[in-house]
């Protein structure tokens, strides 16, 4: 899939709820957090903060570019493990795809 900006983004470029892992990572791929924020670093840091909020049980309320952050990290995170993502990185994942729903069909495209 190639990048699309979330100005583009359309409900139906996200993989469905059920998504497999392999079809959410061409999605994933469509956002680079690491261009979008200039590091690595500053990306992971993004990153985090998805993560904190989805462990304490929180809504996932971060901007689209934040969320795509997020989503893009994961991909790269277990590409680099060479894993798919055990139960509850999934279950993360599938949040993060949601919330991006969310946004999209608000028309929230910051």
């Amino acid at each position: 899939m190639d990048k699309i900006p979330n100005s583009q983004l359309l409900d139906e470029d996200l993989p469905t709820r059920r998504a497999a892992w392999k079809n959410i990572v061409p999605f994933a791929q469509s956002f680079n957090g690491y261009e979008h924020w200039g590091s690595v670093q500053k990306c992971r840091e993004v990153a985090r903060q998805g993560i904190a909020l989805h462990k304490s049980n929180q809504d996932l309320n971060q901007s689209l570019t934040e969320l795509r952050t997020c989503l893009f990290f994961e991909a790269r995170r277990w590409k680099h493990l060479e894993k798919t993502p055990n139960k509850s990185g999934l279950l993360y994942v599938r949040a993060l795809v949601e919330a991006i729903r969310v946004r999209v069909q608000a028309k929230d495209l910051g």
